[in-house]
């Protein structure tokens, strides 16, 4: 199993706090976003990491060089176009080094318990989508279900329907956390895809989660993972940043 992450973003909602450091390594506690992660990551036995960055690249490759030296294998994809694309297109660099593997898709900027890690692994199903319950508005990248939907049970009750930042809140079952789990055949569906994306359509400044969705109707889905009871947040702008550090549990700090 190898863990892919994504950190190439300006997050430029951050500035100041973003103008020399990008945003995995800014700190929380006494761990930097990127160090909590990858400390989860390594607390569940995955040694493999691919990284994809591209602001202030050089900082994230020497942080990590310097953190855990030859205690794990990592290969770094730098985007060079990071300024005018989105997080899609950090995905597709990926695919030489997680094509038709088992992997991990992570954000590099959620701040999560490193249970969470451990309950998408333990999940018995191929590819593991985490989802948190809370109020919605506009900017959450949301998970509508059939039952979130239609308020129906039964066999296909989680099955997901749409995932985006435009579905109606009243509708969702709740917001992607950012941490998926696939399988082999997943992603070579999810990179053959992608490849039509990227080569074809040219949508290099999209969310990935638009892959997602026409993989669904191709027949390729998740498992939905509620893990709202395990602390996690994600961190977009310096009032979460200094929410944050509130909110984290005594046991995380």
């Amino acid at each position: 199993m190898k863990a892919l992450i994504l950190a190439a973003g300006t997050a430029s909602r951050l500035r100041p706090l973003t103008n020399d450091t990008p945003k995995c390594l800014l700190q929380v506690g006494q761990r930097s976003l990127l160090q909590r992660s990858m400390d989860a990551l390594l607390q569940n036995g995955i040694r493999q990491f691919v990284i994809v960055t591209g602001y202030l690249h050089e900082k994230i490759e020497q942080f990590v060089s310097q953190q855990y030296g030859d205690s794990i294998e990592v290969t770094f994809i730098h985007n060079d176009i990071y300024a005018s694309t989105n997080n899609i297109y950090s995905l597709w660099l990926a695919r030489p080094a997680v094509e038709g593997t088992d992997f991990l898709l992570l954000d590099s900027d959620l701040l999560y318990d490193a249970q969470i890690i451990t309950r998408v692994l333990a999940d018995d199903e191929p590819n593991v989508l985490t989802l948190i319950c809370h109020p919605l508005g506009e900017e959450e990248m949301k998970v509508v279900t059939v039952s979130s939907r239609d308020h129906t049970k039964g066999e296909n009750a989680g099955t997901i329907l749409d995932i985006s930042k435009t579905c109606r809140p009243d509708e969702a079952a709740g917001e992607s956390l950012g941490i998926e789990k696939m399988s082999p055949t997943y992603s070579r569906a999810l990179f053959e895809e992608l490849d039509r994306m990227m080569n074809r359509e040219h949508l290099e400044n999209k969310f990935y989660e638009l892959a997602f969705v026409r993989l669904i109707q191709q027949g390729h889905t998740f498992s939905v993972l509620d893990v709202s009871d395990l602390f996690s947040c994600e961190l977009d702008t310096v009032e979460d940043f200094e929410n944050a550090k509130l909110k984290i549990p005594a046991s995380l700090y």
